[in-house]
């Protein structure tokens, strides 16, 4: 089963998720703000409407759009 290319990883410890775009680390993003951002500099154009399409955007290890510490 192909992955998504944009992948939110599960939260660190101390809060926060990595994020990557085809297996290149973007950062570590805080809010969704963030990852779009990431995705911006990374060339990705209109990234917010991305974050719930689970064909470009796989987010593990948690629920989607949450980031504080567990």
């Amino acid at each position: 089963m192909p992955t998504a290319p944009i992948v939110v990883h599960r939260v660190s410890p101390s809060g926060g998720r990595r994020v990557t775009a085809r297996g290149q680390i973007l950062g570590l993003a805080r809010s969704d703000a963030d990852v779009v951002e990431f995705l911006r500099r990374a060339g990705i154009e209109d990234a917010g409407e991305l974050l719930d399409d689970p064909h470009a955007v796989e987010w593990r290890g948690g629920r989607a759009h949450e980031y504080g510490a567990v």
